[in-house]
């Protein structure tokens, strides 16, 4: 289990540049499977979330051809498709949260998909009822292997096209059900279908290739199915995540830093509710400048009462950034409520925090109010274990703002989200030492 040894209270200086966004690459990584012909995609991060699903459908035949570190090209005209009933791909696939987006291009093509279930983020209860229910309104037909713990889904006579109102606005059930819908016959209406810029990114990559959709960037879709897509290149989006996280590290260490092409305008409520909590952000074209103060100040709302940051669907803020910005108010001047809405196991992680002698309340599985103690390295340094990508972020985050020297094990699970976040960190001036076992 590989560890960071991470020395505290370092200010960090400089200019850093987001990797291309993980939860876009999945979905347009599995979206390559929809043609015969080639699709490149560029702006690749190199992490492992990213680099395991290319090696999956590798495996399954699909031609994978990198240009450069960043940039692959792909070729999905000889996928043997009885590789998806074999042990090998349960295994890789169940070990790999972003596997479940193979499933509506596989039953599109090839009118058969297999999942295991899937891996990922233990972060609560992450159900699939949306992607089922999408596919199954398109005609496909679901079996579970209950000996096995295996979905066998088929559609023997093809897709067709649907209307259909999503129980909640999934951002990868949306991705699955409209790359499915692309290859069904006729037209197919999705309402509340989730409407974040990946998705967006997805769609427009898709009529690229010969698809027609109406409605990117709503919550209302309409496909009209086609009977073949062809190839195109894509380059993906800066990640948000990833800029957040940067953020709340110089905010957290008190330093000047310029964040460069973060794709300001796909960033949501997100700027705004970091100067909510006193950081200034200065947007300089598609820039961000975070300069160095003193101490930050939580807002309070109109009427007095306590600030609430909530996750909630785009453009609302990302529930993948409530960590960070949990981290970061226990030491601006003020209270906050942190409320994480999605995943129930998220907010888990605090148990750390108290540790280094943060002041926060866990009201229950999704609330916690933070008292910040208003100045800087109030926290102190202690040894942790990164549970997920987000959690363990926020726990370097942390690590970095702190008096004395942390260890982040379980580091692997960073790696999934971040590329090289130690080299690029340690270039600013942060001290990170990565330890292999």
């Amino acid at each position: 289990m590989s560890s960071f040894i991470v020395e505290g209270g370092h200010r960090l200086c400089g200019e850093i540049s987001p990797k291309g966004a993980k939860n876009e690459a999945l979905e347009v990584i599995c979206a390559t499977v929809l043609t015969d012909e080639k699709v490149t995609i560029s702006n690749l991060p190199r992490i492992l979330d990213v680099t395991n699903l290319i090696n999956l459908l590798a495996e399954m035949g699909v031609k994978v051809n990198y240009i450069d570190e960043s940039t692959c090209e792909f070729q999905a005209d000889a996928i043997d498709i009885n590789y998806i009933q074999t042990p090998e791909y349960r295994k890789k696939a169940a070990s790999l949260r972003g596997s479940v987006m193979i499933l509506g291009p596989l039953v599109a093509r090839f009118g058969q998909a297999v999942l295991p279930k899937p891996g990922g983020d233990k972060i609560g209860r992450r159900r699939l009822d949306t992607h089922f229910f999408g596919l199954q309104k398109l005609g496909a037909r679901f079996e579970y292997a209950t000996e096995v713990g295996l979905y066998r889904i088929s559609a023997p006579e093809g897709l067709h096209g649907d209307y259909m109102l999503l129980d909640e606005a999934s951002i990868t059930g949306t991705a699955n059900i409209v790359m499915a819908a692309v290859l069904a016959e006729g037209a197919t209406t999705i309402y509340n279908a989730a409407c974040e810029p990946y998705i967006q990114q997805l769609c427009k990559m898709l009529c690229r290739m010969g698809a027609e959709i109406d409605g990117i960037g709503s919550n209302l879709l309409t496909i009209h199915g086609k009977k073949h897509l062809g190839g195109t290149q894509h380059r993906l989006l800066p990640d948000m995540i990833e800029v957040g996280s940067f953020i709340g590290m110089a905010a957290m260490t008190g330093s000047n830093l310029l964040l460069k092409n973060v794709g300001v305008k796909d960033l949501g409520l997100m700027p705004e509710i970091f100067e909510r909590i006193g950081i200034h952000l200065q947007i300089e074209g598609d820039d961000i400048r975070i300069d160095q103060k003193e101490i930050y100040e939580i807002e309070n709302f109109i009427d007095g009462s306590t600030l609430t940051i909530a996750d909630a669907p785009w453009p609302g803020l990302s529930p993948d950034l409530i960590s960070i910005f949990l981290v970061v108010c226990t030491q601006a001047r003020g209270s906050v409520l942190i409320h994480q809405k999605m995943f129930e196991s998220r907010l888990f992680f605090v148990d750390k925090l108290l540790d280094m002698g943060a002041r926060i309340i866990l009201c229950d599985p999704h609330r916690a109010v933070v008292i910040g103690s208003g100045h800087f390295n109030c926290l102190r340094a202690t040894d942790m274990v990164s549970p997920d990508i987000r959690a363990g972020i926020a726990m370097l985050i942390a690590a970095m703002g702190a008096k004395g020297t942390s260890k982040i094990q379980n580091i692997g699970q960073i790696d999934r989200g971040y590329e090289n976040i130690d080299l690029r960190l340690n270039r600013l001036g942060a001290k990170i030492i990565r330890i292999d076992d």
